[in-house]
């Protein structure tokens, strides 16, 4: 037993093999028992806790293959005296792809699938691999490879630190990168279960963020591209992909004859 929590115990003397307790008071000396022993079991309680861990998190993760949910982001920016705040939407899917789309207060789209990132606002639309950008692609690391559970992909990018509960946890991520940690110092991901609830990122030039994520309500429809936006289509040479815009549809010919 914890020696500083049941240190009270010990002042409990024995008389012949049995506890020496006086009849008056018998029935409170005896639940003060009841709660002190309660007491004395919590560090085994929270020791069993203590066995969850990265593997468990990304196998209860993993099991969600795809989602969608809403945002709403605080960015502190060390230069400026006030809060830049934004909102829209997220959606995944298992193994490798991402979407953000921003509603608010401007509209801008930024969908990854593998180590390709497209990022449209308005009617124009570039397309780069990932890691052409390290600390773009370490973020998004963090924030994908969490959602699908990819514990590969995390240990391979971050020093991971998890605490907490399978009921609600915190996942602590630090490059690896020495270089990397220049521009991003850390990720702290928390949910609860199998649900992603916040995402917090700490710049080292002091900026830093909180994304509080909802998830949608079921049967929501997933995040599509509006109807008259670019379409992206296949290059003829290997990488890259260029981008036109959507053509209108022809009209109907007339009844034959």
């Amino acid at each position: 037993m914890n020696g500083f929590l049941c240190g009270p115990l010990r002042t409990l003397r024995l008389s012949g093999g049995e506890l020496a307790l006086q009849d008056e008071g018998r029935r409170d000396t005896l639940k003060w028992l009841a709660a002190l022993a309660l007491v004395c079991a919590l560090p085994f309680a929270a020791r069993a806790e203590a066995g969850f861990d990265l593997v468990q998190l990304m196998r209860s993760l993993a099991q969600v293959k795809a989602g969608v949910a809403s945002f709403t982001e605080t960015r502190t920016v060390a230069l400026l005296e006030r809060t830049l705040e934004s909102s829209g939407r997220l959606s995944f899917e298992a193994p490798d792809s991402f979407t953000r789309e921003t509603l608010k207060p401007g509209r801008e789209r930024i969908a990854v699938v593998g180590n390709t990132v497209t990022m449209s606002q308005g009617t124009r639309s570039r397309t780069m691999a990932l890691d052409s950008v390290p600390e773009a692609a370490v973020l998004m690391e963090a924030i994908r490879g969490t959602l699908t559970g990819n514990r590969e992909a995390l240990e391979r990018n971050f020093k991971t630190t998890v605490s907490g509960t399978a009921q609600s946890w915190v996942l602590d991520l630090v490059p690896r990168d020495w270089r990397l940690r220049e521009q991003v110092i850390s990720v702290r991901v928390s949910g609860r279960q199998a649900v992603v609830r916040e995402v917090a990122v700490a710049m080292a030039d002091g900026d830093r963020s909180v994304m509080t994520i909802e998830p949608a309500a079921a049967g929501s429809r997933t995040i599509e591209p509006a109807a008259a936006g670019p379409r992206t289509i296949e290059p003829a040479s290997a990488g890259s992909r260029t981008i036109e815009p959507a053509t209108p549809a022809a009209a109907p010919s007339g009844p034959r004859s």
